[in-house]
C-alpha cells in the first residue's frame, strides 16, 4: 500500500524482454541497501516487486498483464519514473490510500501553466469516468491528486510547484498516456450501490 507521495524520480536504465513479460532496471537515489529483495515499489503507480538490486538501481519483473494494462509497455531507456516505497506502520499518510493497482490508462489532453502552478487535463476511459468526482482523489502515474473539475470523461488537476519539481510531471507532453488509479472508496461505494 502507498500514499501517492513520490519520494524519487528514477530512470529506466535497461529493458530486457523475457519469455513472458519484461525485466526493468531502474536507476534510483534510494539507498538500495535498505531495500529487501521482494519489497514493493510503486513505479508510476504500478506496484512492482524488487527481484534484484545494486548500488543506485533495482530490477523488477513485469508481467504481460501489467504491460498490457499500464503505460509500462511503452517505456524506453531513460524514461522518467515516479517512485514510492511501500508504507510502513509508522509512516505519515500524506496523500490518500493508493494500492498500486492501475485501473486504466488515461490520455493527457493539455498541460498549461496557471500562475506558479500547472494544470493537467486528462481524459479517462469510459469504465473509469464514473468513479471520478470533483474534490475526490485520484492517482495519476502514482501521484495522489485532488480532482478539481470533471466534464464527461475529462477531468482537471492542479499541480503545485513542489509536486511539479519532485515528480516526472515536468516531462509530461500532451497526448501521452498516463496510469490512473481511482480512489478505493469510490470503487467500494459504486460496488455497494450496484448491489442495492
Amino acid at each position: 500500500m502507498f500514499t501517492g507521495i513520490i519520494t524519487d524520480v528514477g530512470r529506466v536504465s535497461e529493458i530486457v524482454e523475457q519469455t513472458v513479460g519484461t525485466r526493468l532496471t531502474i536507476r534510483t537515489e534510494y539507498d538500495t541497501i535498505g531495500i529487501a529483495t521482494g519489497a514493493s515499489i510503486a513505479c508510476c503507480g504500478a506496484c512492482l516487486t524488487v527481484v534484484d538490486k545494486g548500488e543506485g538501481w533495482f530490477a523488477a519483473d513485469v508481467s504481460g498483464e501489467t504491460l498490457d494494462c499500464t503505460t509500462l509497455g511503452s517505456w524506453k531507456k531513460d524514461t522518467a519514473v515516479n517512485l514510492e516505497r511501500a508504507l510502513t506502520a509508522s509512516d505519515e499518510l500524506g496523500g490518500h490510500l493508493v494500492l498500486g493497482h492501475v485501473d486504466g490508462i488515461g490520455r493527457l489532453d493539455a498541460v498549461r501553466p496557471e500562475g506558479d502552478n500547472h494544470r493537467l487535463e486528462i481524459e479517462a476511459p469510459d469504465k473509469l469516468a464514473r468513479f471520478i468526482a470533483a474534490k475526490g482523489s485520484i492517482a495519476v502515474d502514482g501521484v495522489s491528486l485532488t480532482v478539481n473539475q470533471v466534464e464527461g470523461r475529462k477531468f482537471g488537476v492542479n499541480i503545485i510547484p513542489h509536486t511539479w519539481d519532485q515528480t516526472a510531471f515536468a516531462y509530461f507532453t500532451p497526448g501521452q498516456a498516463v496510469n490512473l488509479e481511482i480512489d478505493i472508496i469510490a470503487r467500494y461505494i459504486a460496488r455497494l450501490m450496484e448491489r442495492s
